[in-house]
């Protein structure tokens, strides 16, 4: 990882002051499941961090095993009384609810490696990248491409929730209408109605079928030429001219058959996806209705450096996606201590740091910015159609990114 020099700031991205928590010496704990049912990605983690602290001047990493579970993290304890001055870690979003309130009564920094921003909070960062992360990138890109009427089907759930909340403060950040939101449960039944509900398909279709049934009901040579005419009129569009699905598996096997169904797919309506979508871009491309789709995710060639350093130092192919962001924060730690400690002032620099996902930035409130690139499925493979910014824009201006 590389950064731009870290000044000792602590604004936040309102420009307002906060509060410099955490401490500024000790070393470095590390909290991760190395048994139990996550070990294999504890150990994992657990490698990547040690090549990160293989930096020159690194301070000391101390490992703590959590075995994965929240009464676990009470390594937390172990790892403060060892004197700890950052921690690294946990995983999971129940091991940092409980890892927290001991690293706050402490006033040690904690970045932690879930994806979920409900647990962000001054002094603890979750390091992954989340659905609003995805969702405010590629929806923005969609707005100002002037696709400015949104809506969503949505799987019923948190993620469903959080990508929903990421649609609406995006919608009225840009000043967009309100967007339309649907959800489903796990049923094929459930699903189409959300659709069905969502596209407005029965006063438009089903409006237009009435007509022609009415005009061949009038069994006259006027009605069956009315109803041939309304045969050639087109189904007026949806409400709605950009589209979020939080669909990855069978759900998106499922909409590809009911959005052309329901006259509410491309080309008219532009389809937006999750990040998940990356590792199903090609397969999505053999269907028309899912050709052409976007989402957001880190651009690939970021973070070739570092999977080319593991592969060549541990073997055994390319690391998984969560090894970069326990990377990156890693990284972090590395170069806070090498700035002034591992305090919020320090940890906030404005300018962020470029990782093997992109550039970041930490926010005071514990919420993190992330610029990601933009994909289109297409059936070469997916093709960046918004590149990652090099830097994000002035903590003073609404984030695009």
């Amino acid at each position: 990882m590389t950064s731009p020099p870290v000044s000792n700031v602590g604004g936040t991205a309102q420009g307002m002051t906060s509060p410099d928590l955490g401490q500024r010496h000790g070393p470095v704990a590390l909290l991760v499941p190395l048994s139990g049912p996550y070990a294999g990605i504890g150990r994992s983690i657990e490698q990547s961090v040690k090549l990160a602290f293989s930096a020159h001047g690194a301070p000391r990493l101390d490992i703590e095993n959590t075995g994965g579970t929240p009464s676990g993290a009470a390594a937390a304890h172990a790892a403060i009384n060892d004197g700890a001055g950052l921690i690294l870690g946990p995983l999971t979003k129940g091991e940092t609810q409980a890892v927290a309130p001991i690293a706050q009564a402490a006033g040690v920094n904690v970045l932690a490696f879930t994806n979920d921003n409900s647990i962000a909070q001054p002094g603890v960062w979750p390091m992954g990248i989340s659905p609003d992360q995805q969702v405010s990138r590629v929806v923005s890109y969609a707005i100002e491409s002037g696709r400015t009427r949104t809506a969503a089907i949505l799987p019923e759930g948190q993620f469903g929730r959080l990508m929903a909340a990421a649609l609406r403060q995006t919608a009225a950040r840009l000043g967009t209408p309100p967007p339309r939101i649907g959800y489903y449960s796990a049923s094929f039944a459930s699903l189409n109605a959300t659709t069905r509900s969502i596209s407005q398909f029965d006063s438009r279709g089903a409006g237009l079928m009435a007509r022609i049934r009415a005009a061949r009901d009038q069994d006259n040579a006027a009605g069956r030429r009315l109803a041939d005419k309304l045969r050639t009129e087109p189904v007026p569009p949806p409400p709605f001219d950009a589209l979020l699905l939080g669909a990855t598996g069978e759900d998106l096997a499922e909409l590809q058959t009911f959005l052309p169904y329901y006259e509410a797919g491309p080309p008219q309506v532009q389809l937006l996806g999750p990040a998940l979508w990356a590792s199903k871009a090609k397969a999505m491309a053999t269907h028309d209705a899912l050709r052409g789709a976007l989402y957001a995710a880190p651009d690939p060639a970021a973070g070739l450096p570092f999977e080319q350093k593991f592969e060549a130092t541990y073997g055994g192919g390319k690391p998984p996606s969560i090894d970069k962001v326990a990377f990156d924060a890693a990284a972090i730690a590395v170069l806070a201590a090498h700035e002034g400690g591992y305090t919020t002032a320090v940890l906030t620099n404005p300018t962020g740091f470029a990782g093997t996902d992109g550039v970041m930035r930490l926010l005071p409130d514990g919420h993190v910015e992330r610029g990601l690139a933009v994909f289109r499925v297409e059936p070469g493979g997916p093709k960046i159609v918004s590149p990652a910014p090099q830097t994000l824009p002035s903590p003073a201006s609404p984030p695009n990114a």
